[in-house]
């Protein structure tokens, strides 16, 4: 059954997820594993030079990859045969994406250039169909969009044909023309995206950064186990680190943000700041993978160093998610300096030398105690 492509409602009531976007979503998992192996390959061996830029890179397209069909099916999803084939056709290319992240951690972008190309081919399809089954503005901005990645997938190009020193700063400047093709697209006419769709959305991707933060310490700790049988060392890790998670999930679903997403200007800063959240949220876990080696004496950085691997990621996600979804729905200076300040204390967790990744998931443990508390109390103010 194939349905005629037209935009669906903002207003659109008992909007969800589809199980094929869940399923869309799963298949992203192998590629953000891929990416978080190697960086934890790089950073164990002392080359942060080259892990930090290679993660950055490539999990940049590994999350545009996701925008683009997150918002695309937010705005358009009709779920029927076509629509459901070329879906499948994207995840296809994610899977060729994710076989060629450890090549492209040494230099070679040929597999995720072609992974890329048969997912954005398959994107233009669907902007071509979008356009096809609409008219005036509505179809400009289809049109736009269709053009718009076509041009962005050709300038790829350049990051294969270009000097390995080069190459980040292409990569920079093809990540910004990336970024402003739905701010030129929908400068006449918005797509009709869907709040708390997208809301949710990028709330179970975050969930999906979360368990492969787990599965990747649990890996690591289990391997350190049966291998060097450093329990001892070991369970501070294991437990700073698990709290750290559980506490990550916590800050980041205790406020709704639907709410706050009424235009494409306030909900394209808040989208685009998630690279930040996924970002970090997965490199938690590869930073608690490299804390682990360290411990049992398979890494070849410093205690300080593999601390930071925990630290600054976790401080990085406390305060992006303040500075783009929870701060809109603090009230009060409290409230509001609670992520602020307990970043900085989770930085101050680098120089705790053993106990580091412990001490980071007690501050982030008191961090969700004080906020909800700080959140009783407004509560019960309001009531009275």
């Amino acid at each position: 059954m194939m349905a005629r492509m037209t935009a669906r409602g903002r207003s659109e009531a008992h909007r969800t997820a589809t199980p094929l976007e869940l399923f869309f979503d799963l298949c992203f998992v192998v590629a953000v594993a891929q990416a978080g192996r190697q960086l934890v390959h790089a950073l164990a061996e002392g080359h942060p030079g080259h892990g930090v830029p290679g993660y950055l890179m490539l999990f940049f397209a590994i999350w545009w990859a996701w925008v683009n069909f997150s918002w695309f099916s937010s705005a358009y999803d009709t779920d029927d045969t076509l629509y459901r084939v070329v879906t499948l056709v994207q995840i296809a290319g994610v899977l060729i994406l994710a076989a060629g992240v450890p090549r492209a951690f040494d230099g070679d972008f040929a597999v995720v250039w072609f992974g890329y190309l048969v997912m954005r081919l398959a994107l233009v399809a669907q902007w071509l169909r979008a356009a096809h089954g609409s008219t005036g503005p509505e179809r400009t901005t289809a049109l736009r969009y269709a053009a718009g990645v076509t041009l962005c997938q050709a300038g790829w190009l350049a990051v294969l044909l270009s000097p390995e020193d080069v190459r980040p700063w292409v990569f920079l400047a093809l990540a910004v023309a990336e970024l402003a093709v739905p701010t030129v697209a929908e400068r006449d006419h918005q797509t009709a995206w869907h709040p708390h769709h997208i809301a949710e959305r990028y709330g179970l991707f975050v969930i999906i950064m979360l368990g492969e933060t787990v599965s990747a310490a649990t890996v690591a700790v289990q391997s350190a186990v049966d291998e060097q049988e450093e329990l001892g060392n070991l369970l501070p890790i294991a437990a700073g680190g698990l709290l750290l998670i559980f506490a990550a999930y916590w800050i980041y679903f205790a406020v709704p943000i639907h709410l706050h997403l009424s235009s494409n200007r306030q909900a394209f800063l808040w989208g685009y700041g998630h690279y930040l959240v996924f970002g970090s949220a997965a490199a938690i876990g590869a930073g608690i993978e490299v804390a682990v080696e360290e411990s049992v004496g398979k890494a070849h950085l410093s205690q300080f160093a593999a601390s930071a691997c925990v630290t600054l990621p976790g401080a990085l996600f406390m305060f992006t998610v303040w500075l783009i979804h929870s701060r809109h729905q603090k009230r009060g200076p409290a409230q509001q300096l609670v992520l602020p300040v307990s970043s900085v204390l989770v930085l101050a967790c680098t120089f705790a030398g053993h106990g580091a990744v412990l001490l980071t998931g007690l501050v982030a443990a008191s961090t969700v105690a004080v906020g909800v508390t700080l959140t009783a109390r407004q509560g019960q103010a309001l009531g009275n």
